[in-house]
Order: structure tokens, then sequence, then C-alpha cells
């Protein structure tokens, strides 16, 4: 359903804020109560009285990834696996020109989830079968990356074609890489944010916008250079591993995984430069660990 369109207007909380209430005004949900809980690949709204949480996407590139998002949380609804729902409105809405979709908001009472949790929710969906129906896309792994480089104006000329020239190779040394698991459908952005424990111990997995069919190597490479920057322990990690069945971290092919999340994880937080000074700061010390491979990655969570 086309609601607005505007001429292109640069993603920031306050372009999200006009769109949530248009969005909101067509799918007829309060907003008065609405608060920003996350700003990167999209906005997401929580209305706290609706117990609604609205996404909005930066632009209609991704449209069909939020259509993606609605038909796999239908699968794993279908298929009994704990996963976020959309509501009853027909989705995904575009609105001021972005894919907008909503969602049943999920209480995390139970607190956060383990590495544990995160290894079981993998090894769940990666044991799945695919319904033929479904069409996952393959997996994407630089998807977005060369369009946030070439787009953004935070870089230098020098500073973009390094990350260009990067995400070249890269894209070259992913593609000749041997798997040795076969591929199954992957989440694509597998990390412990992603899953909600619920107050009776309920892990509901969340966040289908990279969902693909591919390696699932790359599922378990997110935990393992989460690992590496020190944002968790040793012992965790083998833990995860353990639970899942394989170790990543052993791969010959897993430096080139580790490679790919670093630049991934800098064009993420490079889109979000404007909004606040420490993303700014956090932001240029991983340009500089990019430019110096050797350098220690003292890196911070956003």
């Amino acid at each position: 359903m086309t609601v607005y369109q505007s001429a292109a207007v640069p993603f920031s909380s306050q372009e999200a804020q006009a769109t949530l209430q248009e969005a909101c005004k067509v799918a007829g949900l309060a907003s008065e109560d609405a608060r920003l809980i996350r700003l990167g690949e999209n906005a997401l709204f929580v209305l706290a009285a609706e117990r609604v949480v609205v996404r909005i996407a930066r632009s209609l590139d991704v449209l069909d990834d939020a259509r993606k998002e609605v038909a796999v949380s239908a699968w794993l609804h279908d298929a009994g696996v704990p996963a976020a729902r959309t509501t009853r409105h027909p989705q995904p809405l575009v609105v001021r020109d972005r894919p907008v979709t909503l969602w049943h908001f999920i209480d995390n009472g139970g607190g956060p989830a383990t590495l544990i949790d995160l290894a079981e929710a993998l090894r769940t969906l990666h044991q799945m079968p695919v319904p033929e129906d479904l069409a996952l896309p393959e997996m994407d792994i630089l998807g977005r990356v060369s369009e946030r480089i070439s787009s953004t104006n935070v870089l230098s000329d020098e500073e973009r074609q390094f990350l260009l020239r990067k995400y070249r190779q890269l894209q070259t040394d992913y593609e000749a890489l041997d798997f040795p698991l076969a591929a199954c459908a992957v989440h694509g952005d597998a990390h412990s944010d992603n899953l909600i424990k619920t107050a009776d111990g309920t892990i509901v997995l969340i966040d289908f916008e990279r969902f693909a069919f591919g390696p699932p190597e790359t599922d378990l490479a997110v935990t393992a250079i989460e690992h590496s920057l020190g944002w968790g322990t040793r012992a965790e990690y083998d833990q995860f591993a353990e639970c899942y069945g394989f170790d990543v971290l052993a791969w010959e092919g897993y430096p080139v995984l580790r490679d790919i999340n670093e630049l991934k994880m800098t064009t993420w937080l490079m889109q979000n430069v404007s909004e606040d000074e420490a993303i700014a700061h956090e932001f240029r010390n991983r340009m500089f660990c990019l430019q110096n491979p050797d350098a220690p990655r003292q890196w911070r969570a956003f």
C-alpha cells in the first residue's frame, strides 16, 4: 500500500519519526507513546499502548526484504518455531518511500538470551527444510555494503576507494571458499540480541531481514567475531560451538568471514555517524583498524 511519497530524504531519527506518524495513521494505531528503541539498518519504534513494534526500513531498495520478513515470520510460525509475528495489517506498507512492517511486541521478561540459546536456535533453524514456495534468496553476505560506501558523505575519496577495493577483494575471496557444512536457511544476522527470552523462558527469534539460503558458517561466524573482539569469554564461545556441533574458528575459511564481518560492522555503523558523537568516534576507530589489519581491535558494541 503506497501512502505518501516524498523526494529522497536522508534517513535520520527525525525522518524515521515522520514516517512512523504517517504509518500509524494508515494502520489506525495510536502513536502518542511511541519510543525509538533502535536506529540502524532500520528504525524500530515500540508503541507501548498498542503492544506493537514498528519497523521502518531506509528505502524502497529493500522492499523485497520487507516482503521476505513477513513471509519468513509466517513460515516459522506455521512450523511451530517461536518467532516474531506480524500484526494482521496488510504488509509491508510503503510510507514516505520507506517499507514499514508492524510486529507484535514481545516481552523480554526472561532476561538476556545466552550463546547457548543462540546455538540451539541456529541448530534448529539450520536443520529445517525450506518450503519451495518461500523462495529464499541466495545468501548475499556483502549485500548493501557497496551501496553504503558509495552513497555516504563521511568518507574522503581515498577512504572510499580503500573500502571499495576491500569490498571487491573480499567478494572474490568469499566466492573461492569451500564450505564444509550443507547450505540451508540462514538468519543472516545471527547474534544473541536477535533472540528474546520471555518470562516463561521461551526463546523467540527476531529480525528476518537478512534471511537467505546459504552456508550456515556465515551465521556461526557472527558469534566467533564477537568473541574475537572481546564481547564475551572464550568459555562462552566454546560452549556455543560445542552446543551447535561445529567450531567455525577452527575452519580454514574463517578469516575471510571475519574480515567480511568487520567490513559490514564498520559500514553499518557509518550510516549513523551524524546521530551521535560516540558513534562517530567508534566509526573512526573501526576505520583505523581496517586500514591497519594488525592493530588491536578494541571495538565498542552498538
